[in-house]
């Protein structure tokens, strides 16, 4: 484990106060929920919850059949980062999603873009797959965008129209309906 060197008290409501620097360095936002774990050695120990993360067969399975009926990679990510790929970038698997992404979906919008487009956005800054269209469709859960659902392309030619906006839309009430269950 890696210390900071920051201390901070507890309230007497039994609040501690996470450090804007910590915060911003591991993507937490108000209202993230966190999960407490302790160890032996009585350690607490916070981690970032991620709803989706606990459905990952689902999500894995919703990413398979998505990208051989479609014929485009498809990816489920929460909030945080890519939790199943398909068809193709298994670079993607558990890294972070770009800020635009995290951005985007806090719009709630249904995306379909080509590369050059103004609506097109980089999904993941760690990798620099090149693809030339996609579509990208929020998970909501209870009211809450918890993730996306995204099909990419790679092919210029290969173009995403009304059909893959409502493969993508589907998928994705599907496994906001399933998180709800």
């Amino acid at each position: 484990m890696k210390a900071t060197g920051i201390v901070r008290r507890i309230d007497d409501l039994g609040r501690i106060v996470i450090p804007k620097e910590i915060r911003r360095t591991l993507r937490i936002r108000e209202s993230d929920p966190l999960e407490i774990f302790t160890d032996r050695e009585g350690e607490i120990i916070l981690k970032k919850y991620s709803p989706i993360e606990e459905m990952s067969t689902s999500a894995k399975q919703c990413a398979e059949s998505l990208a051989q009926v479609s014929g485009h990679v498809a990816v489920v990510a929460d909030r945080d980062q890519f939790i199943a790929v398909a068809g193709g970038y298994k670079n993607l698997m558990g890294k972070s999603i770009s800020r635009q992404l995290e951005e985007r979906l806090g719009t709630r919008e249904t995306v379909t873009a080509a590369k050059g487009d103004r609506n097109f956005i980089v999904v993941c800054e760690d990798v620099s797959d090149e693809y030339q269209h996609q579509t990208i469709a929020p998970i909501i859960s209870e009211g809450d965008v918890i993730g996306a659902v995204i099909l990419l392309e790679a092919d210029s030619k290969g173009k995403m129209g009304e059909v893959e906006q409502k493969l993508a839309l589907s998928s994705a009430g599907f496994l906001g309906r399933q998180m709800e269950q």
